[in-house]
């Protein structure tokens, strides 16, 4: 199982690399100024790592099947390749894309199945040919870990938009190892320095967690539709990405409105700093809303009736649905005809990107509305995320997992 690269793949490996070291150069020269003090968690204890150059028993967390309840797991990593890094993960986030997968909703899923790619670590061992980590650093790893490297697309940063087929962080096939992906609800893991993300020093390791995929599914968008200052945006969804959408387009000085069928959020999107949050139940409420906003982001995980979010688009606006991946529901090509409205969609971003959402919070104090838990509350946090009872996403403490029994509740 030990990796190999061609010529070719050294080649076109050593471009992208240097394509992001500008980046984070950059954003690390902006970030530096303007970091904040905030608790940083880098004293935690590492995964102790095994000798030996083979693969790499694992304790992991996961389902054995659709309907049944996720509990201890042991797997098995691929031994540290050359570029490889090995990571003992301390905090993962639970994502509605979790539950999701774990349950086989949107296609068949494999089993067992570990879940989880929102996830910080320290690097405890690396490939010889590393040279962008080293022991003790602490790192990111998001929603993918591999792609092909060389199509138009990776080329362009855009890895996850990879015309050959992105290999996503769990249940994915793993066109380089064999098998499927094994995600973050483990002890360590083994993941392509290419896919690595630096996380700065003064982070909150645990609030920093979610940006890697709530923070940078709704910052992509973002930076492709130029949200600025005075702007209307709307945020449709107060969620674990809706959440992250308010407080990024706050960041950016837009005007922002939240849409959520939640009374009790409300308030929560005045405190995130949202100018009015509105029912979209209230039929009356939503039509004072027509043809007022440059720019949506809906983060509902479900198919839900668009019509009445494309009304409220003025000439030339978007709505960008980060959330359902079902069939949408309910347009009228005559009104988006007559506004010449838009509906896009966005997946969250490259790696360059990944790291530039992670510098700009970092300099900003923007972190994610967690609530801590152990490895065994999962399963009733996939129950309180589906029944909307989450301010705003559960992280999980991953040393919990060396002491856990089995699943609880």
């Amino acid at each position: 199982m030990v990796e190999t690269m061609k010529d070719s793949d050294r080649g076109r490996r050593s471009v992208l690399l240097s394509r992001r070291e500008v980046l984070t150069a950059g954003a690390g020269l902006v970030a530096a100024p303007l970091l904040v003090s905030a608790a940083t968690e880098a004293s935690a204890a590492p995964a102790v790592v095994p000798g030996g150059g083979g693969p790499i028993s694992s304790l992991a967390y996961g389902a054995a099947g659709a309907t049944s309840p996720l509990g201890p797991l042991s797997i098995e990593r691929r031994a540290v390749g050359p570029h490889d890094v090995l990571l003992g993960v301390l905090y993962c986030g639970i994502c509605h894309s979790d539950i999701h997968i774990a349950r086989s909703e949107w296609r068949q899923g494999h089993y067992p199945c570990v879940p989880g790619h929102e996830i910080i670590g320290r690097v405890t061992k690396t490939g010889k040919d590393v040279k962008s980590f080293k022991e003790g650093d602490i790192v990111g790893v998001g929603c993918m870990v591999d792609s092909c490297g060389t199509c138009e697309n990776c080329l362009a940063d855009r890895e996850q938009n990879c015309l050959n087929g992105t290999t996503f962080t769990y249940d994915s096939t793993d066109r380089s190892h064999g098998g499927y992906t094994f995600g973050g609800y483990s002890d360590k893991m083994v993941v392509s320095e290419r896919f690595v993300i630096r996380i700065p020093p003064g982070a909150d390791l645990a609030a920093t967690a979610p940006l890697l995929c709530a923070g940078i599914t709704t910052f992509s968008p973002m930076q492709h539709w130029k949200v600025s200052a005075g702007q209307r945006v709307g945020v449709v969804g107060l969620g674990g990405l809706g959440h992250m959408a308010v407080k990024l387009a706050v960041a950016r000085r837009a005007d922002v409105t939240v849409f959520t069928t939640s009374p009790s959020k409300v308030n929560d999107a005045i405190k995130l700093g949202a100018r009015e949050a509105v029912l979209s139940s209230d039929v009356a409420e939503m039509k004072k809303l027509v043809n007022r906003f440059d720019l949506l982001i809906a983060t509902v995980p479900r198919a839900f009736p668009m019509q009445p979010f494309m009304d409220v688009l003025k000439l030339d606006g978007t709505l960008v649905n980060v959330g359902a991946l079902d069939q949408l529901q309910g347009l009228n090509g005559m009104a988006m005809g007559f506004g010449r409205k838009s509906l896009a969609g966005s997946m969250i971003g490259g790696i360059a990107e990944t790291q530039e959402v992670i510098d700009y919070c970092t300099a900003r104090n923007i972190k994610a509305d967690i609530e801590l838990i152990r490895v065994e509350e999962i399963n009733r946090a996939y129950a309180r995320v589906v029944n909307k009872d989450v301010r705003y996403r559960f992280v999980i403490d991953m040393a919990s997992l060396k002491t856990t029994r089995g699943p609880m509740g």
